[in-house]
């Protein structure tokens, strides 16, 4: 099957029963996708498909022939970061980083889908993202800031 994946037109062979995460990570070798808890639960796996945040462990590769998929490191565009992973570096809004890839992939979309407006917002629309370093504040300001800087 044919995917775009990072700007980059790919054919991918997958096993019908593999997961997205799975193929990112053992097939291409794209590693900053995490694979944490395998069920959906909480959201270290999150990464863009045609623009749109999903969690790579609860989709089957063979489902998304023709789409493009967005992973954290297709983000910096011509050597310069993100504006969400830099304001993510500025805020601290990291601590082991695990989570980090899911957290920045899915505060992108949040930003792009205008549901950065407030702080309450910001936590209710990330809240499918869970740091267990409790990292949140700084999450949330991380958001915050990224919105103001995209406009």
């Amino acid at each position: 099957m044919n995917m775009r994946i990072n700007g980059v037109d790919q054919h991918v062979t997958a096993d019908p029963r593999a997961t997205l995460v799975d193929t990112l990570r053992d097939r291409l070798g794209l590693t900053g996708t995490k694979k944490g808890c395998d069920r959906g639960e909480c959201g270290a796996c999150t990464v863009l498909v045609d623009g749109r945040r999903v969690l790579a462990c609860m989709l089957l590769t063979v489902t998304l022939d023709g789409t493009e998929v967005t992973t954290i490191e297709g983000l910096a565009a011509d050597g310069e970061t993100h504006p969400v992973q830099r304001a993510f570096l500025e805020n601290d809004a990291f601590q082991c980083g695990f989570c980090t890839p899911g957290q920045v992939m899915s505060a992108v979309a949040c930003v792009a889908e205008g549901h950065a407006t407030s702080a309450d917002e910001i936590r209710e629309w990330m809240s499918g993202n869970i740091c267990r370093c409790a990292a949140y504040p700084q999450i949330v300001a991380a958001v915050e800031q990224a919105a103001r800087d995209i406009g």
